[in-house]
């Protein structure tokens, strides 16, 4: 069983800040871990999608689901779908087995009303200017509530988790003499360059 208080000081450490966002995304991705019964990917054993959208609040969830599940931007095993909710799901590659995790609409309601919400950050103060005293009942209140008080967790169901294949190939563009992934590699004036290179010469016709 995954302990979400063991990840704390690593997800604070990522995340820069305190809030109660990233903690909730810490124990919402340990939630779909215990139920799936797998451990933190090392590699790519894991996948995770996250349901956020840009720019709005509670964004911090992701780290605290980068922290626990070891899914992440860098390893291509963390994806956004950009709808402006807080849900996740888990897929276990090996099992081909999944679980969405989404936080409860009215808990997050009651965060909302607190004073972290009222009188900093919905005025614009920065996270990490909200006194201490303010913010880490909140945070403990997040980390120490019943699981079934904060979150829904769903069942397992089968989901395509296949692994996709890397690829190490690669070349350098013949405008800009950086190195191009081959797939992303685009032939513009009779050379081979990347795209942000194929667009300046679009451009220039």
């Amino acid at each position: 069983m995954i302990d979400a208080k063991e990840y704390l000081e690593a997800g604070l450490n990522l995340h820069g800040h305190k809030c109660p966002a990233m903690p909730l995304g810490l124990r919402a991705g340990m939630a779909a871990m215990n139920r799936l019964g797998v451990e933190r990917s090392k590699d790519k054993e894991l996948s995770a999608v996250v349901e956020l959208g840009d720019d709005h609040c509670s964004h911090c969830f992701a780290d605290g689901i980068q922290t626990v599940t070891g899914c992440t931007f860098g390893k291509g095993n963390l994806r956004k779908m950009g709808y402006g909710k807080f849900g996740v799901t888990l897929v276990d590659r090996k099992s081909g087995q999944a679980v969405r995790v989404v936080p409860k609409a009215e808990a997050q309601a009651r965060m909302k009303e607190t004073p972290f919400f009222l009188e900093y950050r919905g005025k614009g103060i920065p996270a990490s200017r909200v006194p201490d005293a303010v913010v880490d009942p909140l945070v403990r209140q997040v980390m120490d509530a019943p699981e079934d008080a904060i979150l829904t967790v769903g069942k397992p169901f089968p989901m395509n988790g296949n692994k996709p294949s890397e690829t190490f190939a690669s070349f350098v563009c013949d405008r800009c003499g950086e190195t191009v992934v081959e797939k992303y590699g685009r032939i513009a004036g009779g050379q081979k360059v990347c795209i942000p290179c194929q667009e300046k010469v679009l451009a220039e016709e």
